[in-house]
Order: C-alpha cells, then sequence, then structure tokens
C-alpha cells in the first residue's frame, strides 16, 4: 500500500536559523501560509559555532519580531585581534551576543511554530525537483522546498550536485573564563593555512566559548586534513590557557563562500550554510542564515500565493544578490588577501591607527560590509610603514588615547 503523499504550501528542510528564518519570513509575509519545518533532531539540539550573534543578526530577526531571543544574555563590545606581536584591542560600534546554539536555535524555532510553521522531526531522504511540484521524502510535496540543511545539504547536493567549494575546519568547546578573557572577544591569527585562527568568546555566564579553526587543504592537495589534537595544540599556543577545563568539544566543516553563489531556476531554494554561505575570512555565518532564510520565505510566501512557484529560485537569486552580492565580492577578496601573513599585519596596524578601519573591518567580517577606499588606504600604508614589535597585552588603539 503506497503512503499517501501530504501536501504543504511551503516545506523547510532544516530547522537552524536558516530554517527558522525562513518559516518566519514566509509567515510573516502570508499568515495562512501551511509551512512544515522539518529537523532531524529534537530541539534544543548543539551545534559547533562560535556562537557569536552580530548586530546584523537582531536587525534582520526585529523585521519579523525576533530580536528578543538574546534579551538575557549580556553584551560584549569588546575586541581584540592579533597576530603574532601586532595587536588592536578596542570597543566595537556596536554590542554582539554569544549565545550557544542550543538556546539561540531552539527560540528560534519556537518563534516559528508560535507563528504557525509546524515542526516535524523528520531525517529528509530524498528531494524529487522535477516539472512538477517538488516531493521531499517521496512523501512531502510542496509548492515550494528551502533547503537550510547545513554545510552537507542532501537539498544543496540534489540541485546542484558535489561540488568543490573551499572549506575550512574548526573546533569548539566551553571552558570557564578566565580573567584575561572577561568581557572579551579574543582573536588570535595563526601560522597555518590562512585563515587559520583561535577565538575566545566570553558568553556571560562564567563560560567561554573556545576554538580554532583553518582553512582546509584543496581536494588535489594532497595534505591531510588536520587531526583534533592538532586543533586543540594550535588553540592552546595562540591562547594559552583559554581551553583549560573545557568540555563539550565539538568539530565541523565549513563550505565558505566564492565570488559566486549559485541559485538554480525553480522551486526549490537554498539559504545559509546549505546555500554555501559563510564568510571566508572569518567562518561567520549565522547573519547569513539568518538573512537569506527569511529572503527565502518572503519570497516563497510571495511565489505560492501568486500561482508563481516556478519563478521562486530567479525571485530568490535576484533577492539574495541585490542584499549580499557586492559584500560577498569583497569578502573573498579580502580572504584572498587574508591568505598573507604581511597583509593580516598591515590590516591589524592600520585597525590601531584608524577608528573606521577597525569597525570597517568588524563590519566584512560579522555583517554585510565592503572594502572601501579608507581601508585600502591603510592598508597601503601600514605595508609601507616600518612595524615596531610591541608585547602582546591588551591596549587601547591610537583612535581612543
Amino acid at each position: 500500500m503506497r503512503t499517501p503523499i501530504e501536501h504543504w504550501d511551503l516545506v523547510v528542510v532544516g530547522a537552524g536559523p536558516a530554517g527558522a528564518s525562513t518559516a518566519l519570513g514566509a509567515l510573516a509575509e502570508e499568515p495562512g501560509l501551511r509551512v512544515l519545518l522539518l529537523d532531524r533532531s529534537d530541539f534544543p539540539r548543539d551545534k559547533s559555532c562560535g556562537d557569536g550573534i552580530a548586530p546584523h543578526v537582531l536587525d534582520a530577526l526585529a523585521e519579523v519580531g525576533a530580536a528578543d531571543v538574546v534579551d538575557d544574555w549580556a553584551p560584549l563590545r569588546q575586541l581584540s585581534l592579533s597576530h603574532g606581536d601586532v595587536v588592536v584591542s578596542g570597543p566595537m560600534r556596536r554590542e554582539v551576543h554569544v549565545v550557544p546554539r542550543t538556546v539561540f536555535d531552539a527560540r528560534l524555532v519556537e518563534r516559528a511554530v508560535a507563528a504557525g510553521a509546524v515542526l516535524r522531526r523528520h531525517r529528509v531522504s530524498s528531494l524529487s525537483a522535477g516539472p512538477s511540484a517538488p516531493v521531499v521524502s517521496g512523501v512531502l510535496a510542496a509548492s515550494v522546498v528551502v533547503g537550510a540543511d547545513g554545510a552537507h545539504s542532501l537539498v544543496r547536493t540534489a540541485l546542484l550536485g558535489k561540488r568543490r567549494d573551499p572549506r575550512a575546519i574548526a573546533i569548539r568547546g566551553y571552558a570557564p573564563t578566565t580573567p584575561e578573557l572577561r568581557g572579551r572577544q579574543v582573536i588570535r591569527y595563526g601560522e597555518r593555512r590562512q585563515p587559520s585562527y583561535a577565538w575566545a568568546f566570553d558568553r556571560g555566564d562564567g563560560l567561554a566559548n573556545v576554538g580554532y579553526g583553518e582553512l582546509l587543504p584543496g581536494e588535489r592537495d594532497g595534505t591531510p586534513a588536520p587531526s583534533r589534537r592538532l586543533l586543540l595544540d594550535q588553540l592552546e599556543q595562540l591562547i594559552p590557557g583559554a581551553a583549560r577545563g573545557g568540555s563539550d568539544w565539538r568539530g565541523h566543516h565549513l563550505p565558505l563562500s566564492s565570488w559566486r553563489w549559485a541559485q538554480p531556476d525553480g522551486a526549490v531554494l537554498l539559504a545559509g550554510d546549505a546555500a554555501g554561505l559563510v564568510n571566508p575570512m572569518t567562518g561567520e555565518g549565522i547573519y547569513y542564515a539568518v538573512a537569506t532564510g527569511l529572503a527565502a520565505g518572503r519570497t516563497a510566501a510571495r511565489c505560492v500565493v501568486s500561482g508563481r512557484s516556478s519563478e521562486a529560485g530567479a525571485e530568490h537569486r535576484r533577492a539574495v544578490r541585490r542584499l549580499l552580492g557586492q559584500h560577498l565580492r569583497h569578502t573573498w577578496v579580502a580572504s584572498r588577501l587574508a591568505q598573507s601573513p604581511r597583509i593580516v599585519d598591515a590590516g591589524i596596524r592600520a585597525a590601531d591607527r584608524d577608528r573606521h578601519v577597525f569597525d570597517t573591518l568588524v563590519e566584512i567580517g560579522l555583517g554585510d560590509g565592503r572594502i572601501d577606499a579608507r581601508l585600502a588606504g591603510g592598508l597601503l600604508g601600514a605595508l609601507t610603514r616600518p612595524h615596531r614589535p610591541s608585547a602582546l597585552t591588551p591596549r587601547n588603539p591610537r583612535w581612543l588615547t
């Protein structure tokens, strides 16, 4: 006996930030839409991540009434960037939050369900995206399907095949916050394949999110991927003592954004990590996930209601390019430049001299920033100006003194 096929207006594969935001965007656009939100896990569930929630994330969530998901977590303003003996440490223009994904993701899912989405635990096994309505796992038909199923997306593979996008690998744990790290976000660049850096982000509750990540060698490189031991050794070398007493260690791969972003025509859309949208300079992906999820949801809702489901892919592609196209090109250029240790040092020194450069680097790394003439000029000046080594200790940048 054949299993009957269920019919939905929108099926969202993956209920992380991209998927929950897709549901929120769709239901804000059309409150009566029939939205099914699928995930293979129950919530709350852990996810390997730096846990940084940039202000841009909350700006986007405010549009759908969900910016309060971080309200009871302490904000941070202090950021320290360093490479060897080159360091800048100062306040960011806007505060950030560090919220465990067990909390952040579960709260977004709760908001989506409260808005009218149906949450179901389900491991997706297939996607049929032919000329008729797409079908998920052979039993769930939808006018539009959104793939928000992460770095190893089944939906993306079904649409585009296996791709050889650049990837990074990282490990994350939680450790007691040391006095030196309290109230701060610390990023220290290493000497291995760039981007490679260790981080320690104070959560504000006595624990810090600590970790290390680096660019993976290409498939044709022949170099083995770094081991867990190597990743932890690099973390200890770059931020000594930050991982002491750490637990909940998790490793993960990150598909990094490239110059171009692929979204095929048709009724299947991609959002967040599933779309390959991860900042290639920093590995940040939550803003991209939320922003492209909301965009996918709104596009899906409009196309379903107007009977234009087959046009959803093209419309979503245009929307994301308007939102992030120029920024993605600039982050790709920045990530290529950052493969040179001299340019990493120059960027940090330029940020030490000029508040605008400091703020612009933060925007490129966390939000939707772009390389402008002042940043380019600061880099050029720092490259040609002799460097005087200093002790690697937190200090105010020159624009604060």
